[in-house]
């Protein structure tokens, strides 16, 4: 390495050290957070303490928060370090924080870290996204309901509503976390032309059947009940739930894996 080189590497590890204290201490804050949540995740939400449900709240919004400045900074170290190698380290740990169009910007070929091994789950992210993406119309779905009758997505979507198929199972504890956000959802906006259709990931019927009934979805549902090898993950390239996507009244996707406070965000802006 000739001097000016090494002056040069030298340069670029004082740049980097920042941004990597920064998201190390991002990272502590983050398994503080998680700890006090499962601790609190334990009991049942009916039984919960006012104080509890609001520690439960402050929790979940500083995570959030977390979230936010997390992603804006991999973001940051992703364009200003591009030609390197360094923002591959990251950028695996907000790729679900990211919408399509910055998954295409992140896994830009011409990047110096666009061949690391770290990219390979953000670039299979991306691959998952191509399968429905805004802008995309729907696939049909062709499963089961609850009650055994045969049913497909095209009986609810592209018939002049806003559709929100919801990707979830009675086994997945952030699917569980998030219903009562859906649940909110569809009694806000049903009656104004929302509907959801839940699209279950489960292989036990009755399971499946007793987490509908105890989490209060009352919208339609369907499963071919094959777990992770559900027709689901193959037509939306569902990797991970919870996930979904909203559908415009002509069958149209225009969001995707809207949670939390986004879902209502978005509901309220094209649904009025």
């Amino acid at each position: 390495m000739t001097m000016l080189a090494a002056a040069t590497f030298a340069a670029k590890a004082q740049d980097t050290k920042p941004y990597e204290e920064k998201l190390s201490q991002i990272e502590t804050n983050y398994k503080g957070l998680e700890a006090a949540f499962q601790e609190l995740a334990k009991k049942d939400p009916a039984t919960m303490t006012d104080t509890e449900k609001t520690q439960l709240t402050t929790i979940l919004t500083k995570a959030d928060s977390l979230d936010a400045v997390q992603t804006s900074t991999v973001l940051e170290i992703a364009e200003k370090f591009k030609a390197t190698k360094f923002p591959a380290r990251y950028l695996q740990d907000i790729m679900y924080n990211l919408d399509y169009e910055q998954l295409k910007m992140v896994c830009d070929p011409k990047t110096g870290y666009y061949n690391e091994p770290e990219m390979g789950k953000v670039k299979q992210m991306l691959a998952a996204l191509e399968l429905r993406h805004p802008g995309m119309m729907y696939k049909d779905l062709t499963m089961d309901d609850l009650n055994g009758t045969q049913v497909k997505l095209s009986q609810w979507a592209g018939k002049g509503q806003y559709v929100l198929v919801d990707f979830w199972a009675s086994w997945c504890g952030p699917c569980r976390q998030e219903m009562p956000n859906v649940v909110e959802a569809y009694k806000r906006y049903h009656d104004k032309g929302l509907e959801i259709i839940g699209v279950s990931f489960d292989s036990n019927k009755l399971q499946w059947s007793a987490a509908v009934e105890k989490l209060g979805m009352t919208w339609p549902q369907m499963s071919d009940l094959k777990g992770w090898k559900s027709a689901a993950a193959a037509a939306y390239g569902i990797r991970s739930i919870p996930a979904n996507i909203l559908l415009d009244p002509q069958g149209k996707i225009i969001a995707v894996d809207l949670r939390g406070e986004k879902l209502q965000s978005v509901l309220a802006e094209k649904i009025k």
